[in-house]
């Protein structure tokens, strides 16, 4: 696996986890809520700038995707 492909996962993961911690949920309940909400989509395509902010500030971002399309948690 390549350095960048590991880098792109350890991301994803910590996001997660961190996902899960903002609204008390398992890291694998965040999975599944941000794979329903295309959270993980938008994660998946707009990598290079989301990995440049603060995990609070994506966090943010994907909560909001996530709200816009049919999520609840806020």
């Amino acid at each position: 696996m390549a350095r960048e492909e590991r880098n792109i996962i350890g991301y994803t993961v910590a996001l997660i986890s961190e996902f899960a911690l903002r609204f008390d949920i398992k890291p694998r309940q965040a999975y599944a809520y941000l794979k329903r909400f295309k959270g993980m989509e938008h994660l998946h395509n707009h990598y290079g700038f989301l990995h440049t902010q603060s995990f609070p500030d994506t966090v943010d971002i994907l909560t909001q995707v996530c709200l816009n399309n049919g999520g609840q948690l806020q």
